[in-house]
C-alpha cells in the first residue's frame, strides 16, 4: 500500500500518541519535502519536530515531480498531491477541506485523521473514544458532527461484524468524511 501524507495528519496523530497507527494500518508513509520542512520548523510542537528529525524506518522522504500545480494550495498539500499521483498512491492523509477537494478532483482518494483513528478501531488497535479525547486534546478543530459520525459508523460496524471475513470495513472507500 502507498500512503502519502500531508502535515496535519502526521502532527495531530504525533500529538495524539497516536503515530504508530500509520504503520499498523499502512506498513509505511512518504512525505513529501515541504511536508517534512513544516513539521521541523521551530514553532512546531517539540513531539512532532522530535519525530521530524529522526524519521522512523516506515517514513520516506520522497520528492514528487513538480510542484507548479494545484497553485491556490499551500506547498505541503500541493505536493502531497502530486506526489500520490507520481507514486500512484492508494491516498493521501489530509485533513484540510480545500487540499481534500482539490485531491479528489485529480482522482486521488483522502482520508483524514479521524479516518485513521476510525479505522485503527475497526481493526481493534485502539478504542475510538479514548483516542478522540487525546485529539481533542490537541488544537486541532474537527467539527462535532465528523466526530459523531466517525463513533455512530464505528458502533454500527461494531454491531453488525461477523468477523474479518464479511466484516463491512474491508475495501471501504476513504471517503470525504473521513
Amino acid at each position: 500500500m502507498i500512503v502519502v501524507a500531508d502535515t496535519g495528519p502526521i502532527h495531530y496523530l504525533i500529538l495524539s500518541n497516536c503515530i504508530d497507527l500509520v504503520r499498523d494500518l499502512f506498513g509505511s508513509v512518504l512525505l513529501p519535502p515541504a511536508v517534512h520542512r513544516e513539521l521541523l520548523h521551530s514553532r512546531t510542537p517539540q513531539p512532532v519536530r522530535l519525530w521530524a528529525e529522526s524519521l522512523p524506518p516506515w517514513a520516506d522522504v520522497q520528492a514528487p515531480s513538480e510542484s507548479a500545480r494545484f497553485l491556490d494550495l499551500g506547498s505541503g498539500e500541493r505536493e502531497a498531491i502530486q506526489l500520490a499521483l507520481d507514486s500512484g498512491a492508494d491516498f493521501v492523509l489530509m485533513d484540510e477541506s480545500v487540499g481534500r477537494r482539490v485531491a479528489r478532483q485529480a482522482g486521488v482518494r483522502v482520508k483524514g485523521t479521524l479516518g485513521v483513528l476510525e479505522d485503527a478501531a475497526d481493526r481493534n488497535l485502539i478504542e475510538l473514544r479514548e483516542a478522540i479525547e487525546r485529539l481533542r486534546a490537541t488544537n486541532i478543530f474537527i467539527a462535532e458532527e465528523l466526530i459523531d459520525g466517525a463513533v455512530r459508523r464505528h458502533e454500527t460496524r461494531r454491531r453488525t461484524d461477523d468477523g474479518p471475513a464479511t466484516s463491512p470495513t474491508k475495501g471501504r472507500d476513504a471517503g470525504p468524511l473521513r
